[in-house]
């Protein structure tokens, strides 16, 4: 059945097609990773009246639907999963007077037919994908209204200065705006654009708001529901662990990152965070591009080298993001330095590209040491060996990735159609799984995207991705079945106005 409605949604896409065009609205236009680029920005104000005539209206529809279907359930653990959300958000932003303006964005997402619990195990929710629909906080299916932004900007020259609620995007932080609501946080950020070629941000953010969360709250403590719940959070950092060790619940985060192009072809980034009394990072990425002639065709190699550092985290929570080592000391559960969070990833990669087509090979491998902390919606294996809903970022995981993008409209086609393919596989420490540290086991993943744009509605875009995770069963418990093998399918509308 699952194989039936995937394969009925994508040939929709298909037949739709004609005629069709790639997106790019008036106002703004939607990346294949749904980040938007402004295109129409408020004209600048001479008095007060004018800030707030002369600003602009971005609005935004949506809908999401989700179907997760594990290979062989299992009892108050994993249940087949739905979950269909719709929605959209309203963008005001008001001219800038003397360079001064601002920013409120309005977000909400109502579920329909969504529940994905059992009256046999009350209080468990088994939602997978399309949890970020709806608020498991507050029941299966709740539905979410927020200011997820709200915030103040004075620009000056080639430079702005933001303060409230805000997107912001890094190698570890992401608005990650890719279902009903983005992830956002409070604090404060300089973008600074006056050197040439050079780009350079500074932020201290003091607290996060999860896509599937109302409130904002702590940017690491873990609390269920409550706090900083994200797939990849660190469950060892609780209140209780933190409160004992006499270190903040609201740490403030300072990240820095630095862009620069003054070499042609050479792109070299730099990022670097900071969070008191848990965990520091830094990460250097060099992209270098090889153009072939005037053939259009282009190769790049890629590199990115992530090193963790250990500011007091190890002890609060131990070294592995399940939280299974908080408290423990030496060598324990597969992992040499158990109250340590020092560690370490490095990733390449190769893409080949032209016009309509892309290309590229990625591998990764993490360091024998701590797990990465990054619940912040950025990926460290993002861009390289990183699969729809996957992460790889625990220790002594290698994954390596192959990825085919193809612009159908570009390449004149399908008009408006644009499709990728990535085949990944992920080698997760046996070691790690037979002690009971991690509970991964190794996988390959298939996944498939499809995007559909059209010429008669031009604000209009359907997005259809699947995914097939076919995972090892474990060795090492009772139950040898494969239980976490599984089908997964995403349709999403946007409309942009």
């Amino acid at each position: 059945m699952r194989a039936i409605t995937l394969s009925m949604l994508a040939t929709s896409l298909l037949l739709v097609g004609t005629n069709a065009h790639a997106l790019k609205t008036e106002k703004r236009d939607l990346a294949n990773n749904m980040k938007v680029k402004y295109n129409v920005l408020p004209k600048d104000a001479s008095n007060l009246q004018e800030m707030f005539t002369n600003g602009e209206f971005y609005g935004r529809l949506r809908s999401n639907m989700f179907v997760w279907d594990w290979d062989h359930s299992k009892a108050n653990s994993t249940e087949n999963n739905r979950a269909w959300g719709v929605g959209g958000s309203f963008i005001y932003k008001t001219a800038h007077l003397y360079g001064l303006g601002a920013t409120v964005g309005f977000y909400t997402t109502q579920t329909i037919g969504t529940d994905n619990t059992d009256p046999r195990y009350p209080g468990k929710d088994f939602g997978k994908a399309g949890k970020d629909t709806y608020s498991r906080a507050d029941g299966s299916g709740s539905q979410i209204t927020v200011i997820a932004q709200a915030y103040l900007e004075y620009k000056l020259a080639k430079s702005s200065l933001k303060y409230g609620r805000q997107g912001f995007d890094s190698k570890l932080l992401a608005t990650n705006d890719t279902k009903m609501i983005p992830n956002t946080f409070m604090g404060t950020s300089l973008v600074v654009k006056d050197i040439p070629d050079t780009k350079l941000r500074a932020a201290y953010f003091t607290q996060q708001k999860l896509r599937d969360h109302r409130e904002f709250h702590s940017v690491i403590a873990y609390d269920g529901w409550n706090e900083n719940d994200d797939a990849g959070v660190h469950k060892g950092m609780t209140i209780a662990n933190i409160t004992s060790h006499g270190a903040n619940i609201n740490p403030g985060m300072l990240v820095l990152t630095g862009t620069n192009k003054s070499i042609k072809n050479l792109k070299i980034d730099v990022d670097y965070m900071y969070l008191a009394d848990f965990v520091s990072s830094i990460i250097p990425e060099v992209n270098y591009k090889i153009p072939f002639g005037s053939s259009g065709w282009s190769l790049t190699p890629g590199a990115r080298y992530f090193k963790q550092f250990d500011n007091g985290g190890g002890a609060i929570g131990g070294a592995a993001l399940s939280g299974k080592l908080a408290g423990k000391t030496g060598s324990q559960m597969g992992y040499k330095d158990a109250n340590s969070v020092e560690g370490s990833m490095w990733a390449a990669r190769l893409v080949l590209a032209q016009k309509a087509f892309k290309f590229s090979a990625g591998y990764s491998a993490v360091g024998n040491e701590a797990d990465l902390i990054a619940p912040w919606r950025g990926f460290p294996t993002g861009g390289y060996t990183r699969s729809m809903a996957q992460y790889n970022w625990e220790a002594n995981t290698k994954s390596w990735m192959l990825k085919a993008y193809y612009d159908f409209g570009k390449a004149n086609i399908i008009p408006g159609f644009r499709t990728s393919l990535d085949y990944a596989s992920m080698d997760y420490d046996n070691d790690k799984l037979r002690l009971g540290s991690i509970s991964k086991t190794d996988r390959s993943i298939l996944h498939l995207d499809m995007w559909q744009t059209f010429s008669s509605v031009k604000n209009l875009e359907l997005k259809l991705r699947a995914a097939r995770v076919f995972a090892e069963g474990n060795e090492y418990s009772t139950d040898t079945m494969d239980y976490t093998s599984y089908t997964e399918g995403r349709f999403e509308v946007n409309y942009l106005f």
